[in-house]
């Protein structure tokens, strides 16, 4: 156990009952691990598929944090705390960024937020990918004047951090939740489903879209590694949903890593795992947002630094695109061909262009602040368009 660790409470004069953290008082993660210290480390990818990584750090670091997880509980308390031991990026040359937000809902309406102290902090140098990880202590969450009475508490934790979850403390009993009542959303996309700039877990699109649509949201958005690949595939098929969607493209192109030749037969594979274990629930395929560098400019992208601030930039040509090099207007018209090709013989599968979420007059309106990811204003407009789109009357994911 780490000496750091201080398990006392951080206000005396409350009465603190200690609640053992299960899986029961978890949401959203595909699996948990039990810690050295006693604690639980969501994973949004299960063991299987984190054993076939490669050793890659960003799918590493992106299916551990924890974007669409939180701790949710029936109780009377009026304050909560949280030990949590995080653990944040660092990028060398880029100033800090924010610490990651915890956001509390009651009764399924937003009543506050809060960060942590203490954790440790993995330092980045992107100009050759190196990583140095600093060491911290163990921090505390917490969250006072809560409404007196029976209600429902969630914790939603961070996207931007990974999050060792050591303790709950609470003024009065704490029961779980029973699951159900409510159809349940398996999503799989990028670092723009993952979170990206938005202000909290809560207020990622995908977030937003499933409050607009009133169901459980089971966010694998995983930054920089939605690459249509096979363990994903078999973890979304492997997952209990009522609602399946995946939205793919962008990191195919900015990592250059995948050419036109291999991109359709790759999509066909992915949707043919995910429909063994989902044979008849709604799939929905979306195709990229827009993104002016990679409209018509295949990758790789490459980060440029000014100010301390980042700017991507595609580094491809367009006349590669003759050759079979990725954009984002080649993945959108084969994304589009797939699905009507499949739809003749699958009714329940869908294709959403991303552009109807966020397109050319958006970016005029809202612009990408690092030309390749939404703010937290965008996020907003997004998920508010997306529950109107899938949700609504007449949309795939409209309830019968």
């Amino acid at each position: 156990m780490d000496d750091s660790y201080d398990p006392a409470p951080t206000s005396d004069a409350t009465q603190w009952i200690s609640t053992p953290l299960t899986d029961a008082l978890l949401r959203g993660a595909l699996e948990l691990e039990r810690t050295d210290r006693g604690g639980l480390l969501p994973h949004r990818l299960p063991a299987r598929a984190r054993a076939q990584f490669g050793g890659d750090g960003q799918v590493a670091q992106a299916e551990a944090q924890p974007s669409g997880v939180r701790v949710v509980f029936r109780t009377r308390a009026t304050a909560v705390e949280l030990d949590v031991l995080r653990t944040k990026m660092g990028y060398r040359g880029v100033p800090p960024r924010p610490d990651g937000v915890y956001e509390l809902y009651v009764d399924g309406e937003p009543a506050g937020r809060a960060t942590a102290g203490g954790g440790n902090v993995v330092m980045v140098d992107m100009s050759d990918g190196s990583r140095e990880t600093i060491p911290g202590p163990v921090g505390a969450v917490r969250f006072a004047g809560l409404p007196e009475g029976e209600k429902t508490v969630e914790i939603w934790l961070p996207y931007t951090e990974t999050t060792e979850l050591i303790g709950l403390r609470t003024d009065a009993p704490v029961s779980a939740v029973e699951p159900g009542g409510r159809r349940v959303w398996l999503h799989h996309g990028s670092s723009i489903s993952h979170g990206s700039a938005a202000e909290s877990s809560a207020t990622t699109w995908p977030a937003l879209g499933a409050a607009a649509g009133g169901v459980e949201l089971v966010n694998v958005g995983l930054g920089g590694s939605a690459l249509l690949d096979p363990f994903t595939a078999r973890a979304l098929r492997d997952t209990p949903a009522d609602l399946v969607s995946v939205k793919v493209g962008i990191n195919l192109v900015n990592l250059d890593g995948m050419r036109l030749r291999v991109f359709g037969p790759a999509v066909h594979g992915f949707l043919d795992t995910i429909r063994e274990g989902h044979p008849t629930a709604p799939l929905l395929v979306l195709s990229p947002v827009y993104c002016p560098i990679h409209e018509d400019t295949p990758g790789p992208a490459a980060p440029e630094f000014s100010d301390g601030k980042v700017a991507f930039k595609a580094m491809g040509d367009p006349a590669e695109a003759a050759f079979g090099k990725l954009t984002l207007n080649v993945i959108r018209t084969e994304l589009a061909r797939i699905v009507e090709e499949r739809a003749a013989d699958d009714p329940n599968l869908y294709y959403l262009d991303g552009r109807e979420l966020y397109g050319e007059a958006d970016f005029a309106d809202l612009p990408l602040p690092d030309q390749l990811h939404p703010d937290a204003a965008a996020h907003r407009r997004m998920g508010e368009r997306f529950g109107a789109l899938a949700f609504g009357p007449g949309g795939p994911f409209a309830a019968a």
